[in-house]
């Protein structure tokens, strides 16, 4: 009993708060609710398999908003000439994503600057780009191909969900599948041990920052097009979400054990509090509260969880 207490915890919250939701308020469980919920997830659950990467390493990404933001804003830039193909722009926001991530694997695995202040740096670096980049103006006038990445369906299924789902498809075969993802965990366990056994630490380091970089380069171009402008503003916060989602899923903060599944389930577990709170009208200042009480929580049982073994 105690092992699926302990490894499915997460799952059983969010189940609960589904049917406490669902219970307060029918139209809660509505199909268009339920798509609605998972196309918000979506950028939150890109940034938080790439935060899921670095957290195994024991490292952490405070930069992931600020580069989804500048990347959102460069791809927004380049959509606003209709003559370029709809992949033009999305190419564009993945290259800066790749960029600032590069550079904050560099500082940390090169330069041995610790990971918080370097994506702390960062964080400043990409949002003062952001800034220069568009005046602190929206960057509207975006073509129509581009706006079907963010906000089309396919089906009744919104496209980011297809987005995230092969993202999350790539990440799996990248951790499970071959040697990289024992390396991974490897590096976040033990990193003594890894460099003893031959593992390239600083590349797995290097790459893990890449890959959250990446990934949260694809979330701004997916924010930019569903929104419909490219927004100086966007991504503000949103590193929290993502290591609340990765905590909370079962990721220790100390490394090397972490499952990528549960980080998806706490994406939803964020996702539908937030949802769920907006429908019963609780106060965005309340919700900024519970969402602190929880990451808190989740952190402390992580905590409990290492001590024991």
């Amino acid at each position: 009993m105690q092992y699926y207490l302990m490894n499915f915890a997460t799952l059983i919250g969010l189940l609960t708060l589904i049917l406490i939701f669902g219970v307060i308020k029918p139209k809660f469980l509505d199909i268009d609710n339920v798509f609605n919920i998972m196309r918000q997830a979506s950028i939150n659950g890109l940034l938080a398999l790439g935060m899921t990467f670095v957290v195994l390493t024991a490292g952490i990404d405070l930069s992931v908003g600020s580069i989804l933001g500048a990347s959102g804003i460069f791809a927004a830039l380049v959509a606003q000439n209709h003559a370029l193909p709809w992949f033009v722009p999305v190419l564009v926001g993945l290259g800066i994503g790749l960029l600032l991530g590069s550079i904050n694997g560099i500082v940390i695995s090169f330069l041995n600057v610790p990971a918080f202040v370097a994506t702390l740096g960062m964080l400043s670096v990409a949002r003062g780009i952001t800034y220069l980049a568009s005046d602190a103006q929206p960057v509207p006038g975006l073509g129509d191909d581009f706006l079907q990445i963010g906000g089309g369906n396919v089906g009744i299924v919104p496209i980011p969900v297809f987005i995230v789902a092969a993202a999350f498809l790539i990440c799996y075969l990248l951790l499970y599948r071959i040697k990289y993802g024992r390396y991974v965990f490897g590096v976040g366990g033990n990193i003594s041990a890894a460099k003893v056994s031959g593992i390239n630490v600083r590349y797995i380091i290097w790459s893990v920052y890449m890959l959250s970089g990446v990934l949260a380069g694809l979330a701004g171009v997916v924010l930019t097009s569903r929104v419909s402008s490219g927004l100086a503003q966007a991504g503000q916060n949103y590193e929290t979400d993502a290591i609340a989602a990765v905590v909370m899923g079962g990721t220790s903060l100390s490394g090397g054990k972490g499952r990528l599944w549960g980080t998806i389930v706490g994406v939803m577990v964020i996702a539908v509090l937030n949802n769920g709170l907006d429908m019963l009208a609780v106060s965005s200042y309340w919700q900024l509260i519970i969402k602190g009480i929880i990451i808190v929580a989740a952190v402390i049982v992580d905590s409990v969880n290492s001590s024991k073994e």
